[in-house]
Formats: C-alpha cells, sequence, structure tokens
C-alpha cells in the first residue's frame, strides 16, 4: 500500500519517501516517473532515469547501475535478483519476469542480469525463471522476441556474450548460449549452445551461417550509447 502511494508521489518526494521508509539506496541525480518500485533490497545508482508506469515489483534483491535509462510501461517481476549495469538503456512495454515456486525437478537460479551498456528494445519478454545472463553491450533490437528458461518441468539458464546483436522476433530456448560478438538474425529460433565469436547465426533452428565481414564486425563493436564510458 505505502509503496503504491509512493508510485504516485512527484520524484523528489518520491526517493525521499522509499529512503527512509524501506531504506532503499538511490543516488544523485536520479530521476522516477510515476512507477511503483517493490523490492526487498534495491539500489540505484546515479543520474538513473525511470520513466512513467513501471512495476517492479516481487524482486528480492534489485540493483540499477549509474547513467542507466528506463522508458515506460515495462514489466520487472519476481525472482532473486535482478541486476541492471550501468549505461544501459531499456526501452518500453517490456515483460522481465520469473515465475514464483515453479513446480519443477531441478534446482533454479532466478537471476537477471544485465551487463553494463546493454540495450533492450521495445515489447521484448524474458523469463528469467532460472539464470539469464547478458555480457557488456549486448543489444536485444527490434521488438517482440522472448527469451526463455523454463519448460513443464525443468529450467535451463540462457546466456549471452558481449556485444551480441539479437535480431527483432527470435526466440530463445532454456538452456542455449551465444557466444560474444555474434548477430542473430530476424525470426531465428536459438536451441542449445554455440562456440564462436564473430558469427551470424540465423534460422530455424539456429545454426551458424557464416563468420562476420569486417562491415558487421564494425556493427558489434561500436558502443551502444555515445556517453558509453571507455572501461566498459
Amino acid at each position: 500500500m505505502f509503496l503504491a502511494f509512493a508510485a504516485v508521489l512527484p520524484s523528489p518526494i518520491a526517493k525521499s519517501f522509499l529512503r527512509i521508509f524501506f531504506g532503499y539506496k538511490i543516488g544523485k541525480g536520479v530521476r522516477i516517473g510515476f512507477s511503483l518500485i517493490d523490492a526487498h533490497r534495491c539500489s540505484i545508482g546515479d543520474n538513473v532515469s525511470i520513466g512513467h508506469l513501471n512495476v517492479f515489483t516481487g524482486i528480492d534483491e534489485l540493483s540499477i547501475g549509474e547513467h542507466t535509462r528506463i522508458g515506460a510501461l515495462n514489466i520487472f517481476r519476481g525472482g532473486s535478483r535482478i541486476a541492471i549495469g550501468r549505461y544501459c538503456e531499456i526501452l518500453r512495454l517490456n515483460e522481465i519476469n520469473s515465475i514464483p515456486e515453479p513446480d519443477v525437478v531441478n534446482e533454479i537460479d532466478p537471476q537477471c542480469i544485465i551487463g553494463d551498456g546493454s540495450m533492450i528494445g521495445a515489447s521484448h519478454k524474458i523469463d528469467f525463471t532460472d539464470r539469464v545472463e547478458f555480457g557488456k553491450c549486448v543489444i536485444l533490437g527490434g521488438r517482440n522476441s522472448s527469451i526463455w528458461t523454463h519448460n513443464r518441468q525443468r529450467t535451463a539458464p540462457v546466456f549471452v556474450g558481449e556485444r551480441t546483436y539479437l535480431g527483432s522476433e527470435i526466440r530463445v530456448a532454456p538452456g542455449a548460449a551465444i557466444p560474444a560478438r555474434c548477430i542473430v538474425g530476424l525470426g531465428s529460433v536459438v536451441v542449445g549452445k554455440f562456440d564462436s565469436e564473430y558469427r551470424l547465426i540465423g534460422g530455424m533452428p539456429a545454426k551458424e551461417i557464416k563468420e562476420l565481414s569486417e562491415e558487421d564486425r564494425f556493427l558489434v563493436e561500436r558502443d551502444t550509447r555515445k556517453d558509453l564510458p571507455a572501461n566498459i
């Protein structure tokens, strides 16, 4: 109830309210729109911007690194930990969700870790009933992609290496691993683990198509933001 009240307060008042009554650690220059932030432990770095009508709920530990920007109408729900790195960007209408107490036969690790400088576009779904980890400067581009870590009885983690680009409307199955500096083509269905960096991956099911050209290598090595520090 009190957290819902904080969601409708102006940003300066909301920040003070969350610090005083809930012990949230909120850095300097943070802007929070009309959004619900419900976590047992919460740390928000300096100069973070969170837009309107976002929902963070049922999270044990939430951390957002400095200079990260989160747009509007995103849902972050459940899990033991959501860690969004520094200089990340999450646009709008994304759902990042972990199923509470899933009826599965294996141990789970419900964490979503988004590396520094990574970017998530619009209307994507990330299921982190088991661990999902993005390396630094990963781009989940376009719209309507989904990443899954569970099926009816089992879960398996998903890993995406640094500076990999994931195209629009892809599907990533439980247990998938995509190496660093790869491009996953539009509409691909990624099943299983890949090993080689600098590859174009695509198809249904996805496979390695070819080594990236020099032009494509430039695209994956390019900084995800103009203000990205040299140490990311």
